[in-house]
């Protein structure tokens, strides 16, 4: 569910065991996600976020960091599709100074194969690891039965060299559906700490998005395994007719919604 386009010290953001229970333990691990158009339509908006609360990095699903930032978050940049792996996106990400990089957006609805996924990663990925000492996301596909088989596909073919963290979106109703689904995959692969790269209630209903968007901002929280999530999407307009409108963390006017502010200050979230 990505949006289409364009020196920091990483956060202590892992929950130790000892905290792991206090639901109150302030751990910052939310990522901002910034679409790409805020650059180009209300770069401003910037300004209006809180940087000292759980806003914990951000991403644009792109190569290139938003000038708006300004330095204020870690940014994680992202090799989105296969032709980032060449061209100006792959030298941004040669000469970022950032320490994470996610790689590719759920590839499965893209035409790439796994066996391709994982000739990219040996090939330049890996070497970003190792002569750089870049920390690198798995790529993260759709919760449904095809991103499920595809990722675990992937995941056996780098097994060898796997991912410092497990990328993984989630789209639903129900939260404890979700929290299933992010348990099971850490079952699965139990060494790669989850960065939950897109997360939101596709509930036409405010209440119902409202809370699941609490249980699981909170749930993440103390959770130790979780290193980092992003609520879709910052964005002026809604994007496309499977996400809700009442899960937008911005307005058209590029202000943002009550449930960005949730996000952006409380820790817990109240629903």
């Amino acid at each position: 569910m990505a949006s289409n386009p364009v020196n920091h010290v990483e956060h202590a953001n892992e929950a130790s065991p000892a905290n792991a229970a206090d639901k109150q333990v302030n751990v910052h691990k939310r990522c901002l996600l910034w679409d790409w158009t805020n650059t180009q339509n209300c770069p401003w908006a910037m300004d209006k976020v809180n940087f000292h609360g759980p806003i914990h990095s951000c991403s644009n699903w792109n190569t290139w960091v938003p000038p708006e930032l300004k330095g204020r978050l870690p940014f994680r940049p992202m090799v989105r599709t296969t032709g980032q792996l060449g061209g100006q996106d792959w030298e941004n990400i040669e000469k970022t100074t950032e320490h994470i990089i996610h790689f590719f957006n759920e590839p499965e609805r893209a035409g790439v194969s796994p066996e391709q996924a994982a000739d990219a990663w040996v090939k330049q990925m890996l070497p970003l690891r190792q002569q750089k000492g870049k920390k690198l996301v798995s790529p993260s596909c759709a919760d449904d039965g095809a991103g499920r088989a595809w990722i675990e596909d992937f995941m056996n073919r780098v097994q060898a060299h796997p991912p410092d963290y497990l990328g993984l979106h989630y789209y639903g109703t129900n939260g404890d559906d979700a929290i299933k689904y992010i348990e099971e995959m850490h079952h699965k692969h139990p060494h790669q700490p989850i960065i939950v790269s897109e997360i939101a209630s596709i509930s036409r209903n405010k209440n119902e998005v409202y809370h699941f968007t609490a249980q699981l901002a909170n749930w993440m929280d103390k959770t130790p395994w979780v290193f980092e999530y992003g609520f879709f999407g910052c964005m002026e307009h809604v994007a496309d007719n499977f996400v809700s409108p009442q899960a937008q963390l911005m307005n058209p006017n590029g202000s943002f919604t009550e449930l960005m502010l949730k996000l952006m200050n409380d820790e817990p979230i109240k629903p």
